[in-house]
């Protein structure tokens, strides 16, 4: 099988979660570890018409607090869902709800997207969001999952379940997230995400209802520029790696430590779409299932492109992360290292560039520990150990990095 179709078939099974990205206080020198994003819930809207967006783009949601000053040529559209929704899992069976909502900022021409904020409505169910560009060619079909449901939005563990998605995890659709830590982002001057005129946003909702359901409404704020010459473009390069850690020795005896049943125990919860990822991933990092509290992935570049921020991802187990380019080789260099992980503080990282050639390579390790379920309240109906692979639920478990990068045959 080719490596192309392997990493396409890696791509299309993709169930991924997005960490947060934060913002700092210099606008210059902020890079979101996706492309730009979009924001949350009821950011303050600017008064002036925007250059690249119609003046109704606007809509009325909470007061976030203070967000970073806007630039020149920059404008910020809110997008608010329009009423409440009361999270519950579509299986009937555990404790997680993935739900995409259709918004539409009204671009009124081609625009660069430069900066997000996501405020989630009730934090007490929001685990996370992610915002997904949909292209206008897109849009009826977008529109078709939106009115299936007699709810607000649609089921979507995963992607948004478009055609599509995640078709290119070298060039993801991923616009932007918030989990916690996360705050308003800003792209370096003088870069910006392609969003044309006519696209919606799928604003992704992970609910985790292991306190119970109640409502949300939610918000994304998108900071907005109109498309000019100048503009480096960016884009989202993923990189996750597979999950198999094994139930702890002395406790392995229990129904779950088993990682066929771990699997279909996953099914049971999220739909038939559950567990594949587990094994999708080893396709696309040239890896077998082997029980270790340490996964990895290395990737070779197919073009050149040139890294400014990175972020990481997993979720309640997990205990470092680290991103490497070119490791082993005498040009090998740390650019992310979180240890200890803290699942309440994901924010992203900017980094000085650096510069890939086609044929290099990044890693992606993450190290994780069973012995944390019997510390975290998250696990207290959940002690008992099981065989964890990737998966979609607040005490499953990932491993991703995502780098914020331009191409060199863009610019």
């Amino acid at each position: 099988m080719s490596r192309r179709r392997t990493t396409w078939l890696a791509a299309a099974a993709l169930a991924l979660v997005v960490s947060a990205c934060s913002g700092t206080d210099d606008g210059d020198v902020s890079a979101a570890p996706e492309a730009p994003t979009t924001a949350v819930a009821g950011a303050p809207t600017s008064t002036a018409p925007s250059a690249t967006t119609s003046e109704d783009a606007h809509h009325d949601a909470p007061d976030p607090g203070p967000l970073l000053p806007l630039r020149g040529g920059e404008d910020r559209v809110t997008m608010t869902m329009p009423a409440t929704y009361t999270p519950s899992s579509p299986t009937g069976v555990g404790t997680d709800d993935y739900r995409c909502f259709l918004l539409d900022p009204q671009l009124a021409r081609d625009s660069y997207l430069t900066g997000t904020n996501v405020v989630p409505g009730n934090p007490d169910v929001v685990h996370h969001v992610i915002l997904f560009r949909v292209s206008p060619d897109q849009v009826p079909e977008a529109e078709d999952m939106d009115a299936q449901s007699d709810e607000q939005g649609w089921t979507c563990f995963g992607g948004t379940g478009l055609a599509g998605d995640f078709g290119n995890i070298d060039d993801a659709n991923w616009l932007g997230a918030w989990a916690p830590g996360g705050t308003e982002t800003m792209t370096r001057k003088g870069f910006g995400t392609d969003l044309p005129q006519g696209s919606r946003i799928v604003m992704q909702v992970h609910y985790n209802l292991l306190a119970g359901a109640s409502p949300d409404m939610s918000s994304t704020q998108l900071r907005i520029t109109a498309k000019k010459p100048g503009i480096t473009r960016l884009h989202t390069f993923l990189m996750p790696a597979p999950v198999e850690m094994p139930c702890r020795p002395g406790r392995s005896d229990g129904a779950l430590c088993d990682r066929d049943a771990a699997i279909a125990d996953e099914r049971a919860r999220i739909g038939p779409s559950g567990g594949s990822t587990a094994n999708v991933l080893h396709l696309l990092c040239g890896t077998e299932p082997k029980p270790s509290d340490t996964s990895s992935c290395v990737r070779t570049l197919g073009r050149a492109m040139t890294v400014y921020g990175v972020a990481g991802h997993m979720h309640l187990l997990g205990r470092r992360i680290t991103i490497e380019t070119n490791p082993g080789t005498p040009q090998a260099r740390t650019v992310l290292d979180i240890k200890p992980w803290n699942f309440d503080d994901q924010g992203s990282r900017p980094v000085e560039p650096v510069h890939l050639d086609p044929f290099d390579t990044i890693k992606v390790t993450c190290e994780h520990a069973q012995w944390l379920r019997d510390k975290l309240p998250a696990f207290e109906t959940q002690r008992e150990d099981k065989y964890v692979v990737w998966g979609e639920g607040t005490t499953d478990e990932m491993c991703l990095g995502m780098l914020s990068v331009a191409f060199d045959d863009e610019q």
